[in-house]
This record gives structure tokens, sequence and C-alpha cells, in this order.
């Protein structure tokens, strides 16, 4: 402990404590020092240990990383966890059936016997954090090249997790941050045993689909609720009906008091991913080659599911959560493309690197850091095309299950045609799991028309330099794959069930080498990962110069980012309710929340984005908001803060100054959607579920006021 205190004095030497209040994803163990004073001046009445204690039951205790991918929060004594419907997306569809389809209807669970496992769900509890930047700096040299840099950095980081995993009863991850200058190492504990409670039907859950989405006014029910459950010493453990509710350290109150502009709101989660520190190059990269691909090749994808999506509701149930997941992100990167144009953002990241640059080229610091910008350019240069290439590559990979089948189950039987009898006896059942649970999840008159949509997409777009057996097939088809993928799907062992059987049955590695699926995807993805040896030469220098830049930029001051890039490690950020300036499409008397009566107002019955159950239109019309409705009558559906968040922290809780939940982070929106690369001050805004709207949902309309009473409910 007393290490630890040591850091954290001299760390805060390093940061000025002049930050932008609503700027900035913040490491917890840093908040007495670095923020706790600015918090209080904008309305925060807790102390820097009741949020983060390493000793103590404390806020951290009560967040959770959802899946991997999103946040949650513990909202009751007995492991009842909150966080997106869009984050409990894929359980929910697991769970679901066409005739039990909790996706499209909703589920309560009536008791705890009701609760629905599915097959792979997880929650992440932080424990502690700790340096360890000197220890890993320790085992590298400036002369190392970046492979073996990174060689002996994962030889140290492999000694620290074991040094700290108790045996295995911790998850231990070391992580690098501003671009490798520092290092620090998390300790988690994972619950495996976590369980659906309930949800709202998607037309709540998924109100505006991607219409809405990225969007302000928002209407939108994004929650689903959870429990964790342990064994009966409140330890990780398998599923089992023996197993009891987790009795978390620490779980949110719930304050249904509701909020007004300049509330002060902190957001705790698991940012997944900004870069903050991308250098000017890697801008222009990203919005001239590689994000217009990214989208282009998305639509395409999602293009041909849709039109199998919308001929059954069991279709749909098996393209839902693929075409969520893609559909978010081609949304995302248009809004990226359009705001880093709109606000000339590589640009101002010119500017700031030609100030760099002549700081660096001063004869004090030529030696380190005269090189660092002209060789980050020169590697742009090199990838601007290919990055172009590889987008394209990508989305068929992402939207296409055939598109990598080469490296899953291609791999797992060519593994099995080499092995003797006894081996292939041992893995064959393992081996048709997988093929069953792939083609679970697949209808083959729309993955043909995937994959040939993204094949003549990427011979015709990618440019650069085609995969050897793309550039033969698409001269030898004009450019169309449409025949050529139908009669490989007729041929390949990969198409079904049965042929997977058989070949079990009798296996042959000159059959699979020749099977046009696996020799395709296997060329492609060969392609894919190559690089020539000038291409590693110039990621190495790269690699190194961008590291350089970092430090530089800290070291001259020249840089105005005083925290790490996000990379889903817990965060705390902080700022106000602030509304954006009147729209009229918000019915709303200020525009930073919005009512039910304006979700209604976009209610177009039937439609997939836009329809609405029966009975929120009666409640509406009748104003049965109970006790969840505002002062001004209205019952409030979503809200707005300037918090600072991006992806992963989807989920996360809105809490007001005494630590209290009032509400659940789920988007941004789009005028700010440059914020994973550079903050705006006037727009980015933090769109969120207004907590009284999910309890109006949970208790009023759907009847589950029992799931209500387990919470500590603050008036």
């Amino acid at each position: 402990m007393k290490k630890l205190l040591l850091f954290v004095v001299s760390a805060i030497m390093l940061v000025p404590a002049s930050v932008k209040a609503d700027e900035g994803m913040w490491f917890l163990m840093f908040i007495e020092r670095l923020n706790h004073r600015d918090m209080q001046k904008m309305g925060l009445q807790l102390t820097a240990e009741e949020i983060y204690s390493i000793n103590n039951h404390s806020l951290k205790d009560a967040i959770v990383q959802f899946n991997g991918g999103c946040t949650a929060e513990m909202i009751s004594k007995d492991g009842l966890v909150l966080t997106n419907h869009h984050c409990g997306y894929d359980a929910i569809a697991e769970l679901s059936s066409a005739e039990k389809n909790y996706l499209k209807n909703g589920y309560w669970a009536k008791n705890r016997a009701d609760e629905l496992k599915p097959s792979s769900l997880y929650v992440r509890f932080f424990v502690r954090m700790d340096d360890c930047t000197k220890r890993i700096l320790s085992v590298v040299n400036p002369t190392m090249s970046e492979a073996d840099r990174e060689k002996a950095i994962n030889a140290e980081i492999a000694k620290i997790e074991k040094e700290n995993n108790e045996g295995g009863k911790y998850t231990v991850s070391v992580r690098p941050f501003f671009q490798g200058n520092e290092y620090y190492y998390f300790v988690y504990q994972d619950y495996k045993d976590v369980r659906l409670v309930g949800t709202p039907p998607e037309s709540l859950g998924k109100f505006g689909g991607d219409t809405d989405n990225w969007e302000w006014p928002r209407h939108t029910a994004d929650f689903s609720m959870f429990r964790v459950y342990a064994d009966a010493n409140g330890n990780p453990a398998e599923y089992s009906t023996n197993n009891v509710p987790l009795k978390p350290k620490h779980y949110l109150p719930v304050n249904i008091g509701g909020v007004k502009e300049n509330d002060f709101a902190m957001i705790l989660g698991y940012p997944g991913r900004t870069n903050r520190w991308m250098p000017a190059g890697g801008i222009e990269q990203n919005v001239k080659f590689a994000y217009p691909a990214w989208v282009e090749g998305s639509k395409t994808g999602m293009d041909n599911m849709k039109k199998y999506m919308v001929q059954s509701d069991a279709l749909n149930l098996i393209y839902a959560s693929k075409f969520a997941g893609v559909a978010n992100y081609w949304k995302n990167r248009q809004g990226m493309i359009d705001a880093l144009s709109k606000f000339g953002t590589a640009k101002t990241k010119a500017a700031q690197e030609a100030k760099f640059h002549k700081w660096a080229n001063q004869p004090a610091n030529k030696a380190k850091y005269g090189n660092v910008v002209p060789t980050i350019n020169k590697f742009y240069a090199m990838t601007n095309e290919k990055s172009r290439h590889d987008n394209y590559m990508m989305q068929l990979f992402r939207t296409s299950a055939f598109g990598t089948v080469s490296r899953g189950l291609g791999r797992q039987l060519e593994n099995y045609a080499k092995a003797d009898a006894t081996k292939r006896a041992q893995m064959a059942p393992a081996i048709l799991e997988m093929a069953q649970g792939m083609h679970s999840e697949l209808h083959i008159p729309a993955e043909k028309d995937i994959l040939a949509a993204q094949l003549n997409l990427y011979a015709k777009k990618a440019g650069y330099t085609l995969a050897p057996m793309v550039e033969k097939l698409a001269k030898e088809n004009n450019g169309d794959f449409t025949k050529y993928v139908n009669a490989a799907f007729d041929l390949s062992i990969f198409t079904s069930v049965d042929r997977v059987k058989a070949f079990l049955d009798l296996p042959s590695e000159e059959l699979l080498k020749n099977d046009p699926l696996f020799v395709l995807t296997n060329d492609m993805l060969n392609h894919y990962s190559f690089r020539s040896e000038e291409l590693i030469k110039s990621q190495n220098d790269f690699g190194a110069s961008f590291r350089l830049l970092v430090e530089g930029l800290r070291e001259s001051k020249i840089g105005e980012i005083k925290y790490p890039d996000a990379n889903s490690t817990l965060r705390l950020t902080y700022g106000k309710v602030r509304s954006l300036p009147a729209d009229k499409r918000n019915d709303a008397s200020i525009n930073n929340y919005t009512t039910l009566a304006g979700q209604v107002k976009k209610y177009k019955k039937g439609d997939l984005e836009f329809d609405l159950p029966t009975r929120v239109l009666e409640m509406n019309a009748k104003k049965e908001f109970g006790r969840y409705a505002d002062k001004d009558g209205s019952l409030h559906v979503n809200f707005l803060t300037d918090n600072d968040i991006t992806g992963g922290n989807s989920g996360s809780p809105v809490l007001n100054g005494k630590g209290e939940l009032i509400g659940l982070a789920f988007d941004g929106n789009i005028e700010a959607m440059a914020g994973d690369v550079i903050f705006d001050k006037k727009l980015q805004r933090t769109i969120n579920v207004d907590i009284r709207y999910v309890l109006w949902v949970i208790e009023n309309f759907s009847g589950a006021k029992h799931i209500v009473d387990e919470m500590t409910i603050v008036k």
C-alpha cells in the first residue's frame, strides 16, 4: 500500500491540475489528486475512497465488464445486473426461438427458477490495479526491433500475471498506456454463471433501429437485466442449480428524483478504444482510404442479410445479432468520416506535429526525436492503399460465415485428417459440435449472396494487390462471382453438417485441399496477413516512432491530452446534464431529455424500427406513469450529459453526486462522432436511458414489480 501511494504522488507530478472537467477517461486510482477537487465543485459528494478502495467496498465493486465488450452494474444485494439491451442482445437471441421469441416479445422471469442461462456469458469484477512501468521498461532498450521488444515485454508480462493471479483465482492483465511508455497491471475476478432475468420487447429495446442509431433525439429502452450466481461461499462457479445469487461487495442505489440541466453526472465503465494520440497521417488514412471501404463493405453485407431477415422471424433471429453489430459500426464509421472531415482534424494534428518537429530538431532533442514525424508519415504513405484493400477484405470476413472457414472449422478438419484413429475419436465430437453451432447461425441461400456480393465488391474496389485466387477468378468470370460461389457451395464439405459428418467418417487431406471454399478462403487469409520485408521494416520504424512521438509530446508539453487512450480498462468520466441547441424534432421543453409522448409521435404501425406495443400507446394516452412521472407530468425516456465515453461504455451507470444510479449510458451523438480521435467540448454528448423509464418499463408496462422491489429506491 505504501508503494502504491508513493507512485500516486510521483505520477501526479506529471499531470497539470488544470484539466477540462468533462474531457478525459481517468484511472480510478488517481481520482483523489487529479480530479476530486474539480468533481466536488461540480457536485460530487463522495470521497475518493468511496469511489476506489482496495481495502473497503467502493463504487468500483458495483461496476463490471459485461461479456468482454460492454459495461454493467450491480443494482441489488442479490446479484441483479443492469446493462444495455444491445449488450445482452446475443444472449437474448441465443435463448430465443421462433416459438419463444424473447428478443421480439420480451421476457421477465417470475422467479429465480425462471431465469435463463445462455451458453456463454460472464461478468468481470475489478479488484485492483498497480503500476509496473519501471519493471516492464527495464527489460527493453532502444536498439531492439519492435518484435524483440514485444517478445521481451510479453515474457515479463507473463511473470507479473502469474505472480498476481493467486493460483488462478484471479485474471491478471498487463496493459500498455501512452503508446507503450507506461504499463499497469489489472486484477480481475470472473463470474461465469450469469442468467437472463428480463428484457423489454425489441420494439422498445431497439426502438428507432439503425435510423436513430447515434442520433438525438432518441427514445429507446436500451436495457436488459441479468443475475450473477456464485457457489455457496460467493466464489465463481460453473453453472449449477446449486449456485446462489451473488452477494456483491457494493451495489448501486437507484434514484428516481429525476435530472435537470447542469446536474453533476459521472460514469464508470470500460471504454473500448480511443485514438486521441493518433498522428495526422493516420486520421487522413482512415478518412480517405480505410473507413470508406469499411462503410461500403458493411453496407454490402447488411443489404444481403436484410433481404432474408425480412422473410421470417426465424431468419431474422439467425442474423439479428450479426446485423446489429455490423450496422452499429457502419454508421459509426460514416459519422467519423463526416465529422473528421468537417472539423479538419487531420489538419489540426498536422499543425501540432509541425510544432513538435521543430522542437524535436532542436540540438538537445534531435538525436532522439529528429526523425519521428518523417518516419511516421512515410509509413502512412506506404500503407494508404493497403488500408483500403484490407478493410474491404475485413468486411468480407466479418459478414460472411464462410469467409474465414479455412482457419476455423477447416483447420480442425485438417488436423483431424492428419491424426491417427485414436486421436480422431477424441476430436470428432468437438468438431461436429463446432459444425452444428456454425450452421445454427446461418442460412445457406443468404450466405451465397453475402459471399458473392462481397467478392464482387472486393475484386472491383480493393485495388492494391488482390488475393491471387480472387484476381484469377475475377478475370475468368468478368468480375461476377455468383456462378462460382453457387458451384463452390454445391461442392464444399463445409456447407452442411451432413457433409462434415461424412468427412469425419472418411477423412481425406486431398479432398480438403481441393475444397473450393477451403482453397479460396485460405488464399484470402494468407494474402491478408502477408507482409513484405519492406513493410515489416516500416512497421517496426513506425512503432518506435509513434511511441517517441507520444513521449515527446508529453515531455515538450505540446500535446494537450493528459490521460491515456481507452483500452477496455475501468475509467471514470465526469460532467453535467447538458442540453444541445433547440431541436424541433424534440417535444421536450429543454433539449436535454425526451419523453414517451415523443416516442409515440415516432410510432409507425408494423414498421421494423418504429413500431410500438399497443399497451405503450394506451398507457401514454392515459398518462399512466405512476411514481416515475417527472415533475412536469411527462415520462422522461432518454437524457443527455457531456461525459466523455466511447464503445465499451455501453451499459455504464450514470451516477449523481451521491453515487446513486440515475441513468444508463448507451450511445453518443453523430455530430461529435470524431470523439474517438478528438474531444469536441461544444458538441460531444452521451445519450442515456433515464432510470425512471427503465423502472416504468419493468414495473408498470411489464408487470414485473418484484424485480424493482429488489432494488434500493431513493426518491
